[in-house]
């Protein structure tokens, strides 16, 4: 009895250590973070299970509210309000910051470089691409946690896209960067407009078709409902969206806290990317017996797109001397693992 006395006593003080242990290490810390995807999207349910994770491995330490669809501020003004203090992260993408400095472009959409999203992130962990990408992102008060990549994307249109010459006088929506002068190029009229709009804009036929996402983000927002043909696989564009934190937010966290969100960010990165190699197969597969037409481009096409594309990265290099470093970066690795000679 007397064992079971101080058996029970040592679970009790126990407890009291661990609750006053816990009670020392305890803080409030509340991550306000914006995407410009809907929360219906698979994007978005991915977006809050990593919340979710965060929340669960910090012991509540750690409570992310996440604003979906650019519902604080406008999807080009997430990146600033999250500097400034209006949010604390933002996870749409560096390509929306190439007015600050070209040499976002090559961390959010290197257009026409990569096949897999696996290549892109092994250049960001393996091949130097991190370490660049920070130097930028912490000289606009900004820490860089990691990239979130769903796959290649599709042109969406309401005319067929079998090839190059269909998008000749093609008006549509582009995002900014350097996209808009690789399809002028190739004599398309690109529109630079704000994720959240795509789908009025095709509604009203302001504009003939859009690149929004890939087919299962487009289909969500109900893209083909409206328009019923499109480019897939996708070979244009791969996007890295992005989480980046408030640099002062980052710093005031403890050590512990920042790896729970790294790691977090990192299962959000590889579950992302894998979720949507199924969904988007499936999603091509439903669309086209709801009458969309999928168009895969020839070999010799995507040669076309991409030798235009690697121009443009030339030229978009001398725009900066972090622009130049990081497209000198990418070519370096694509050739250590094949994709360039």
């Amino acid at each position: 009895m007397q064992i079971l006395r101080n058996a029970a006593t040592a679970a009790v003080l126990g407890l009291a250590l661990a609750g006053a242990s816990s009670s020392a290490w305890a803080a409030d810390y509340t991550l306000r973070i914006q995407t410009h995807l809907s929360a219906e999207s698979l994007n978005g349910k991915n977006a809050q299970q990593f919340a979710d994770d965060v929340e669960r491995m910090s012991g509540g330490r750690i409570d992310i509210e996440m604003f979906y669809s650019g519902s604080v501020v406008k999807s080009t003004e997430t990146f600033d309000a999250a500097a400034n203090g209006v949010l604390d992260g933002d996870m749409t993408g560096g390509a929306y910051q190439t007015g600050k400095n070209p040499a976002f472009q090559f961390l959010g959409d290197i257009m026409g470089g990569y096949e897999t999203p696996w290549q892109q992130y092994s250049w960001l962990y393996y091949g130097g691409g991190m370490e660049k990408a920070q130097k930028l992102y912490n000289s606009y008060g900004m820490q860089l946690i990691g990239w979130w990549i769903p796959g290649q994307e599709s042109l969406s249109s309401s005319k067929p896209l079998p090839g190059p010459a269909a998008l000749k006088d093609w008006k549509f929506r582009s995002p900014p960067g350097m996209e808009t002068e690789i399809f002028a190029e190739l004599g398309a009229s690109p529109i630079v407009m704000d994720f959240g709009e795509v789908f009025s804009a095709l509604e009203t036929k302001i504009i003939d078709g859009a690149d929004a996402s890939n087919v299962t983000t487009n289909k969500s927002i109900g893209i083909y409902d409206l328009v019923k043909h499109a480019t897939y696989p996708g070979f244009h564009s791969m996007p890295s969206d992005h989480l980046a934190i408030n640099k002062d937010v980052w710093d005031d966290l403890p050590d512990d806290l920042k790896a729970i969100v790294e790691v977090a960010m990192q299962k959000l990165s590889f579950h992302n990317s894998m979720s949507f190699e199924v969904a988007m197969g499936k999603t091509a597969t439903e669309i086209q017996k709801e009458g969309v037409t999928l168009y895969n481009w020839s070999q010799k096409d995507r040669e076309e797109f991409r030798n235009f594309a690697q121009k443009k990265w030339q030229e978009w290099g001398d725009k900066s001397p972090e622009a130049r470093e990081l497209v000198d970066s990418h070519v370096s690795f694509m050739k250590e693992i094949g994709l360039l000679k």
